[in-house]
């Protein structure tokens, strides 16, 4: 969505242009609406994205656009520092173990009220206040996620051992927008706080989603961590796990990546990594042709801008 007189920032909004370029804008968006309609997008929600009041509004008003022109959203979130903090409140220190949170019996009754009954029902309301008709629920309601314990020294943390994604289905088919907190269960009904990035790629990969999206608080991965300019803005899986092994990446993004790795090896079309500190970064990424972001694929099939309608299945960073 160029333009030789104005370039504007990616983050701003359709206030102010000139009929001429929202028009194009719209134009643009066209083969990818066309492309992707009737397909799952799983979104995984957190970061600044959350906690940011105007990023928190630009998502959920992306979500409902996402659902009117045909797509179904789903929206997969964690909350690890609003647990924090009600823990906290309590006087209960967090401890992690190689980044995850041990979780003894009262930190799961945290987790749980934190996840279900506030962070999900903030975003279901968020969502339904612009016009959408979200529906929260966990990994436990309609045996969505079977969990198994990951190790017994970090309490009730869980992995996915399973999805039935049959509830998402028929929500869906009822035009509602499922929210997802990431809380499973195994099948003596034990609950788990399952990490959000895992269960965003497991539920991708079930439902064969054309894409599952990472909100996160870096541009994408970088070759250079370094170095915010090295963005790499499409890589396959084997390069990404290359990249892990090299120790290019790095911390944080460690778990991001092997999510998106594993989504894509589950099933999903691609994964991504947004920087969910541009407003609109989901619209940005579905519906143009430069995209946002890393995008990672089974095999690196970057394309050359082509429109998806083209017969070719590949396009610019936006692509399907």
């Amino acid at each position: 969505m160029s333009d030789s007189t104005h370039a504007p920032d990616p983050s701003e909004g359709m206030h102010g242009f000139e009929p001429e370029r929202r028009a194009r804008a719209l134009v643009e968006a066209l083969p990818y609406i066309r492309h992707f309609r009737g397909a799952f997008v799983v979104i995984k929600y957190g970061g600044h994205a959350m906690v940011d009041p105007d990023l928190a509004a630009s998502f959920a008003q992306d979500v409902v656009l996402v659902r009117a022109v045909g797509l179904h959203p789903v929206v997969v979130h964690g909350g690890g520092p609003q647990i924090g903090e009600q823990l906290a409140l309590r006087g209960k220190q967090s401890v992690f173990h190689e980044g995850l949170r041990v979780t003894d019996a009262d930190t799961l009754d945290v987790a749980r009220m934190v996840l279900v009954g506030k962070v999900g029902r903030g975003i279901v309301g968020a969502i339904n206040s612009v016009g959408g008709a979200a529906l929260g629920l966990s990994g436990e309601d309609g045996r969505l996620v079977t969990a198994v314990c990951r190790d017994p020294a970090l309490g009730f943390v869980g992995d996915v051992a399973a999805v039935n994604p049959r509830i998402i289905e028929r929500l869906t088919a009822e035009q509602i927008i499922p929210v997802v907190s990431s809380i499973g269960a195994d099948p003596s009904g034990q609950a788990y706080n399952i990490n959000a990035d895992t269960m965003a790629a497991a539920i991708a990969g079930a439902l064969g989603a054309a894409k599952v999206m990472y909100l996160t608080d870096v541009p994408g991965l970088l070759a250079d961590p370094s170095d915010p300019s090295s963005l790499v803005s499409g890589a396959s899986v084997a390069e990404v796990e290359a990249m892990v092994a090299s120790g290019a990446i790095q911390g944080g993004m460690i778990p991001k990546a092997r999510a998106c790795v594993d989504a894509v090896r589950q099933g999903a079309g691609s994964a991504h990594m947004l920087d969910g500190r541009i407003r609109h970064a989901v619209l940005l990424e579905l519906f143009t042709d430069a995209g946002i972001g890393t995008m990672i694929t089974d095999a690196r099939e970057l394309g050359d801008g082509s429109s998806p309608d083209d017969g070719s299945g590949q396009t610019g960073e936006g692509q399907p």
